[in-house]
């Protein structure tokens, strides 16, 4: 039995918050259980000097935890982020532009902050879903305004992650869980199950293909019911 008394295919309670701060052109507070991540878009009329005249636009993305949002707290990135934070927001970055079409964006710079408040374990991918929701928000805002004729979001893309613990593959997994598994995975896809990413490893024996496979396939299934949450929230 799970500690949060969750079946093995049971996501925690996720919830989208829209429109959580008012200043951004897109923001959600995104909860996976205990995990709360700020999420907000703001849009730049321009994009990076080595994307100039290219008639395309760009998001990218940035990552960090604030200092009590574990049981002790962390230090403040204030000079540089950590190794840890930056290979998070390159995957946020990533993941998000994997379902965009960049060329629709014109030279519009879109940057994706995700801020971590309170850390139970699936912070990358909590921000991955909730940083998704800020940038659909944003882009809507954009089109509404006719800064953009298109829309350039081809599909929605979500992320959970999968892990082995005590034996049993798991989805959703929270802190305590993750501390003491054996195989550590997360998923990111797009709303018709194209991969984006997948992140896995072993913290003890290798897994087998058929284990990856059962993993694989409880991720698929938690990311579809991740998406309709985002699909219900933003009213598509």
């Amino acid at each position: 039995m799970r500690s949060s008394n969750r079946q093995n295919n049971q996501l925690r309670n996720i919830e989208f918050i829209t429109n959580f701060n008012p200043y951004a052109e897109g923001s959600c507070l995104v909860k996976y259980g205990n995990t709360h991540v700020i999420c907000t878009a703001s849009v730049d009329e321009k994009v990076p000097s080595w994307l100039k005249g290219q008639e395309k636009g760009w998001i990218t993305a940035e990552y960090a935890m604030l200092p009590r949002s574990t049981q002790t707290r962390i230090q403040r990135e204030s000079k540089k982020p950590s190794g840890r934070s930056q290979e998070i927001q390159r995957l946020i970055g990533r993941s998000l532009r994997a379902v965009v079409d960049l060329s629709k964006m014109q030279e519009i710079c879109i940057t994706v902050d995700c801020d971590v408040i309170q850390a139970d374990g699936g912070t990358r991918v909590a921000s991955v879903s909730g940083g998704f929701i800020a940038l659909y928000i944003a882009i809507q805002k954009l089109l509404q305004e006719g800064k953009i004729s298109e829309n350039p979001i081809r599909e929605f893309v979500a992320a959970v992650s999968c892990d082995i613990y005590n034996g049993e593959a798991i989805i959703d997994v929270d802190y305590n869980e993750d501390s003491n598994s054996q195989v550590d995975m997360n998923f990111i896809m797009t709303e018709s199950g194209k991969i984006v990413e997948i992140q896995g490893t072993a913290e003890g024996e290798p897994f087998s293909e058929a284990e990856f496979n059962q993993l694989l396939q409880m991720g698929k299934q938690g990311i579809k019911e991740i998406i309709a949450k985002q699909k219900e929230v933003l009213s598509c």
